[in-house]
């Protein structure tokens, strides 16, 4: 295997991470709710509310991270490709 197919290898692996994340945080964020309407005894409520929170919150830096790796990634395939083609021209 030569190098351009590893990149897109690793590219490849890098991006489909990037979408699991991506659907494990939209799957988070359609059980939190807009508005909640709490009693005194709802405190479970609100609790499941604010670990939701946190867990989207957590997702940012990894989501932000993978889609740095995958952009570099891309960028780097596009210049090497290019190289190769100057290189055999």
């Amino acid at each position: 295997m030569n190098t351009l197919h590893l990149l897109f290898i690793s590219w490849g692996v890098v991006t489909a991470a990037l979408i699991c994340v991506l659907i494990y945080r939209s799957a988070l964020s359609t059980r939190e709710g807009d508005q909640i309407f709490l009693d005194a005894s709802e405190n479970t409520m609100a609790n499941e509310q604010r670990e939701i929170v946190a867990r989207l919150e957590k997702l940012s830096a990894p989501i932000t991270a993978l889609m740095v790796v995958s952009g570099a990634l891309l960028l780097t395939i596009a210049g090497f490709w290019l190289w190769q083609g100057y290189k055999s021209f």
